[in-house]
């Protein structure tokens, strides 16, 4: 008995050892931040920018909007940088979330850590691009009195949010090849009728960040610098439409 035990014993660790292996390769195998993004991560006469033990507070001076962002799937999350910080400079404080090797599932409820702060900033919204998004969908179906509205960047919701009264923006690159479309579409009752949905001409699925091309995305007539600055301008639109 014994004997059987031990070896019962030491194939489950092999098992359990092998299964993180696996995961570790897997996670490991990201999509790095462009060089370009340091500059970002700098404060400005216009923008402050905080480093914090887990995220990034980009800080306008006088901000009309909070705006908490989870990054997409193995995306450094420093590579939504020059988004977080072109919506800064239009009146946004942005929030980038740092999650757990890279993957938003494992940490929906990361907002949370935001509940208690900025008290004085009514208009809250929570979005993020690809897998981001759809974790921010999620966390919003109990908590959707936290927040205003929701950012959808090359995604969408596997949550039914349709019964909600929060506001809805769905942006996406016309050339975007990553997302599914299919999918996409039949998840569009899950959202409140009536939600707001941008189609970016010549945008692509990993335009949106600062983090080069991604694998069997489509190939874009807009640049990544362009792309960020468009929908910054749309989500500043939207928030300002939407001010409390």
């Amino acid at each position: 008995m014994k004997q059987k035990l031990k070896i019962s014993v030491v194939i489950i660790l092999s098992f359990v050892l092998l299964i993180a292996i696996v995961f570790g390769v897997y996670a490991g195998d990201y999509y790095h931040a462009e060089d370009c993004v340091k500059d970002y991560l700098k404060s400005s006469g216009n923008v402050t920018v905080t480093k914090q033990a887990k995220d990034v507070v980009f800080a306008p001076k006088n901000p009309t909007s909070l705006f908490i962002f989870y990054p997409g799937g193995k995306v450094e999350y420093t590579a939504y940088a020059p988004l977080m910080y072109a919506c800064a400079e239009k009146g946004i404080l942005c929030v980038l979330i740092k999650m757990p090797c890279n993957l938003a599932v494992f940490d929906r409820n990361a907002a949370s850590r935001y509940s208690d702060r900025y008290p004085e900033l009514k208009n809250r919204f929570i979005g993020g691009h690809s897998l981001g998004g759809a974790m921010a969908a999620g966390y919003l179906t109990s908590n959707t009195d936290e927040f205003s509205g929701l950012i959808l960047l090359g995604s969408y919701s596997s949550s039914d949010l349709s019964s909600s009264s929060i506001s809805v923006l769905s942006v996406y690159g016309s050339e975007d090849k990553i997302l599914n479309k299919k999918k996409y579409e039949s998840k569009r009752s899950n959202l409140p009728v009536g939600f707001k949905e941008t189609v970016l001409a010549g945008g692509c699925h990993a335009y949106f960040g600062r983090y080069g091309e991604q694998k069997g995305d489509g190939v874009p007539s807009l640049t990544s610098e362009e792309q960020i600055e468009k929908a910054a301008y749309i989500i500043a639109d939207f928030f300002q439409s939407e001010m409390v």
